[in-house]
């Protein structure tokens, strides 16, 4: 049987993660995951629901210990844990807070203070076909789907990533803004430490005093793994900054602007990460030297009509990505949206990403999200909606300030001012939310 590390680690005694009491070495951590498998429960099927990412860690390889297949959806609700119910009727759950695991079999994180590090005596190996992780989609395009992936795989992934951020010969103290269970943040705060021996924080810092916090606790050099979403709120809390080595972004679009402040402000460069849950990662670019994106080593992207195909390397089988792509020489491409995101109406053309980006550049805007909805107009034609934060502008002012950006079929109708996006913890729109947001402002104006 084919076999592969559980880390990429040189020595027992590297520091494997950071957490509030001090660093960890590789051999406590091996000898608690050990201690924790012994703990767990028969079901194949591990629902990891921990919110401290060293816990999480111990969780997962212990499932690897004793042959489980972690299941991450990025959704924690009752809805979600009743459909993962009905497909894995063997699952349980571990946690580490009050979470509400309804009826599913549980257990809480126990006490492992007591375990012998010393009895560690070397790293152990998985096999390479062992499913390790069943990751689901976001749900911002529709239901979340769920995607198996092999260790072999995670391990490749682990690895490329690493080596394209340069840690192979320098590994950072990573800080994670983003949720483990998360398909960018397990590849970028969990594999990467596993397989780029970068260690990790074990929290989860959110807000802006919390992240600045986290990183003056862990040495340099530093990587700061975050989504726009986070480093937009960070750079306007205008807090002073600590020094950062290098910023990793990805689940949403990274305005220039953004990336140029955020650079400026950090003096590192920003770099992100092109991906989807049924790929992985599979391409990078830093913003600010160029659009254009630089595949990961062994990927290849394919192309027939308007979709595009990647396979190799960590890519099981050939995919065909939700996104619109133009390839370029020498392994790169451009990103032109997502088929999903694309709106014809008319027969004039544009994205959903495009409007976003016009209408957020607008100043007083904190936040908005166009959205095209279910239903159509009882003419039966497309109608774009969006939804704004924007305290200080009426909806004149808005429209007005749009129509020099975008041509008028596209302008919002209607357009909802809202307190708050109901995004998710990495700062996506589950698109099942906005269909419920859009219906609620419709009962509300009494249409």
């Amino acid at each position: 049987m084919n076999k592969m590390p559980l880390l990429g680690h040189s020595s027992l005694d590297d520091i494997f993660a950071w957490r509030p009491s001090g660093p960890v070495k590789v051999r406590q951590f091996l000898a608690e995951a050990r201690a924790l498998a012994k703990l767990m429960p028969a079901g194949q099927s591990l629902l990891n629901v921990c919110q401290d990412r060293y816990r999480f860690a111990l969780g997962f390889v212990a499932g690897l210990l004793t042959g489980k297949t972690s299941l991450q959806p990025s959704s924690q609700s009752a809805e979600t844990l009743r459909n993962i119910r009905q497909q894995s009727p063997d699952v349980w759950c571990l946690c580490d807070d009050e979470f509400d695991s309804l009826d599913l079999l549980r257990l809480d994180f126990p006490d492992l203070s007591d375990v012998d590090a010393n009895a560690v005596q070397a790293v152990p190996e998985i096999a390479a076909d062992h499913v390790a992780a069943c990751l689901f989609t976001s749900g911002s395009t529709g239901t979340p789907m769920p995607h198996f992936k092999r260790w072999d795989q995670l391990v490749m992934s682990g690895q490329a990533e690493a080596e394209r951020l340069g840690l192979t010969d320098r590994p950072h103290v990573i800080v994670g803004t983003v949720p483990v269970q998360h398909a960018f943040g397990f590849e970028s705060t969990f594999l990467l430490a596993l397989h780029g021996a970068a260690p990790f924080w074990s929290g989860k810092p959110f807000y802006p005093q919390d992240i600045v916090a986290t990183l003056n606790a862990v040495p340099q050099p530093r990587l700061l793994v975050t989504t726009p979403y986070h480093l937009g709120a960070l750079l306007a809390a205008e807090i002073e900054l600590p020094k950062v080595d290098l910023l990793l972004s990805a689940t949403a679009p990274l305005s220039i602007d953004l990336a140029t402040r955020a650079e400026s402000r950090f003096q590192a460069p920003l770099i992100e990460i092109f991906g989807s849950t049924e790929t992985g990662q599979i391409a990078t670019r830093q913003p600010t030297t160029g659009a254009a994106w630089h595949l990961l080593p062994g990927v290849r992207l394919t192309q027939e009509d308007a979709y595009t195909t990647a396979s190799g390397a960590h890519v099981e089988g050939e995919i065909t990505l939700s996104d619109v792509l133009e390839l370029l020489p020498d392994n790169h491409f451009l990103l032109h949206g997502r088929h999903a995101d694309l709106v014809n109406i008319a027969g004039k053309r544009t994205s959903i990403a495009y409007l976003n980006h016009q209408i957020t550049a607008i100043p007083g805007v904190i936040d908005a999200a166009f959205f095209l909805p279910d239903d159509n107009s009882p003419e039966g034609i497309t109608r774009l909606c969006a939804f704004v934060v924007a305290p200080g502008l009426n909806s004149r002012e808005l429209l007005t300030a749009l129509r020099d950006r975008i041509e008028p079929l596209f302008l919002p109708r209607p357009l909802f001012f809202v307190a708050k996006l109901p995004r998710n913890s990495t700062g996506k729109l589950p698109r099942n939310e906005l269909q419920a947001l859009y219906a609620e402002k419709l009962e509300h104006a009494g249409r």
